[in-house]
């Protein structure tokens, strides 16, 4: 029952982020899978690619119905993605626990960081196609290796990178995180990993809930109080991560 109950607060507490920044809430899963749940790194990493998909795709949803999904843009931005996301998350099968969770807590540090810096808004310069391949290649080994969908970097790099409207970054990272998790989960499907799906199974349903109270939280809270809010939490757990496996 207590692990019924971690995985329904730690689900909606996910889905309230990725629905209300559209990214972010995915890189607390991992850590809420191992500290709260009990699973292994390479258990919550898997877990995190299905609960990640599913949510985006709930989240993704209501922003392509109020028109914030740029999908052209989003799917050629994911394409770069799509082998290194498999090849990344067929490796991280093979790595040692260790590894991966200071892998883990490094990622989210600076994703922490990189959420407390002033946010850029978009601009109408000429993309170059050179450097869209390359964020785009770099977000989804990211996304194969430690199981989150990226979203932390996607927002940021769709709006510097592709000159998007914030508004429209949001929207449109859901389905970069979407395609990127869905080939991370393919690549991981024949490493033999287990899931506990009488936990896995309620922490999505409520974080697919959390995600539809996230998108309309945005439109109450103002964007930067909910990012840094979000960035001092996901700092402090990165710290603990660390700490917990180094020391």
């Amino acid at each position: 029952m207590t692990a019924l109950l971690l995985a329904l607060v730690a689900g909606a507490v996910i889905g309230l982020a990725l629905g209300g920044l559209g990214g972010g809430g995915s890189v607390l899963a991992v850590p809420a899978l191992i500290y709260l749940l009990g699973f292994t790194p390479a258990e919550a990493t898997t877990a995190s690619l299905v609960i990640v998909t599913l949510t985006s795709v709930t989240a993704l949803v209501g922003h392509a119905r109020d028109g914030n999904v740029a999908w052209r843009t989003g799917l050629l931005f994911a394409a770069a993605g799509i082998v290194p996301a498999m090849v990344a998350g067929a490796a991280a099968g093979h790595l040692p626990q260790t590894v991966l969770t200071v892998a883990f807590a490094v990622i989210a540090a600076l994703a922490a960081l990189r959420m407390l810096r002033p946010a850029r808004t978009g601009t109408s310069g000429r993309v170059s196609p050179g450097k869209a391949g390359a964020a785009g290649a770099g977000l989804g080994a990211v996304t194969g290796f430690l199981g989150v969908g990226g979203g932390f970097l996607a927002v940021p790099a769709l709006v510097s990178v592709l000159s998007l409207p914030m508004r429209r970054a949001v929207g449109t990272s859901l389905l970069v995180i979407t395609v990127n998790s869905l080939a991370a989960l393919g690549a991981r499907a024949g490493t033999g990993v287990q899931l506990d799906w009488a936990v896995v199974a309620p922490f999505t349903a409520a974080a697919i809930l959390g995600a539809w109270d996230g998108k309309r939280l945005s439109k109450k809270i103002k964007g930067n109080t909910l990012q840094r809010l979000f960035a001092y939490v996901l700092l402090a757990v990165a710290v603990l991560m660390f700490v917990d496996t180094v020391v």
